[in-house]
């Protein structure tokens, strides 16, 4: 199921003993776009102190709720190493967090968590081998100034350049709440496109982003984004809406390779008759005698 920061932002976290606090920001891998950690603000039982908890001590099922619950006790998370959530993380502290917590490296192995794609732990496995694994993985240099953890409250705002100029900032992020991967970036056009409209970028399309000018580089074009669905913020996203989305872009979605299905083709510049839909909200078009750049009346649905 997609799910949004948004909706997890003020979420309370409860261990299997008692409430840990509420969630703050994410913390997300600038190479995989995963969400690798949540950060929790303890409130007064911790004086006021945030933690890290990963993915991995999360329940299943997460859906869009109120409470997150996690595999922890209360006692666990305030043992826990204590890591400074308003400076950079390097490798070495997850390292210590996630070794704290016998998680496995989700670097390590290749997947998007640890040879998986979801951050399920790896069945029990018997201890010498276990011993054994863990010595060589944790023999291996991890350089202290080795950073990929990007504040996800930091980058909310962040200027979407398309190829042609700007189209809107970072509004918020939609991931999957399975493999907690970030699939699209919720635009804000606002500032450029009259009405404050919604769409989404998948993360697929980003060509690169710059952190010293707080810029995400995105391979579309204004008018492309002209023709994309609206998002629905308050709707839940189905494949049929991630389809038709890429469709209108004519590029192929990240689910395709996955289950081995062929990608439909379909030309950048053809816009689906109808963009009303579970996720997407009708289009707004100028109402007679308006000008171009004014938001009229808008399309009804069938």
């Amino acid at each position: 199921m997609l799910n949004t920061l948004n909706h997890l932002s003020g979420a309370s976290v409860c261990a299997t003993d008692g409430d840990i606090g509420k969630v703050k920001a994410a913390f997300f891998d600038d190479q995989a776009w995963a969400i690798r950690y949540l950060v929790v603000d303890t409130g007064g039982w911790l004086s006021d102190r945030r933690v890290l908890l990963s993915p991995y001590s999360v329940k299943q099922p997460l859906g869009r709720v109120d409470r997150i619950d996690v595999s922890l006790t209360c006692q666990q998370v305030k043992d826990s190493p204590d890591i400074d959530t308003h400076q950079p993380v390097s490798r070495q502290h997850e390292r210590t967090l996630l070794g704290y917590y016998a998680y496995p490296d989700y670097w390590e192995g290749g997947g998007m968590w640890a040879g998986s794609g979801t951050p399920a732990l790896p069945a029990v496995m018997q201890a010498e081998v276990r011993d054994a694994l863990d010595k060589v993985l944790h023999e291996r240099d991890v350089r202290a100034g080795d950073v990929h953890l990007r504040d996800s409250t930091k980058v909310t705002g962040y200027d979407i350049r398309a190829t042609d100029d700007s189209i809107g900032h970072v509004h918020d992020f939609v991931f999957d709440d399975e493999s907690w991967a970030i699939r699209y970036l919720v635009v804000d056009t606002r500032n450029w496109w009259p009405g404050g409209q919604k769409v989404l970028v998948a993360t697929q399309w980003i060509d690169r982003i710059d952190w010293d000018t707080k810029s995400v580089y995105v391979t579309l074009t204004r008018d492309q984004v002209k023709r994309s669905p609206m998002y629905n913020e308050d709707a839940e996203i189905l494949r049929d809406d991630e389809q038709r989305l890429h469709d209108v872009y004519g590029r192929p979605g990240y689910w395709a390779a996955a289950e081995g299905v062929a990608s439909v083709d379909s030309e950048a510049d053809t816009l689906p008759a109808h963009n009303s839909g579970p996720m997407f909200l009708p289009r707004t078009v100028a109402a007679p005698g308006a000008a171009n750049d004014k938001v009229g009346s808008t399309v009804p649905k069938d």
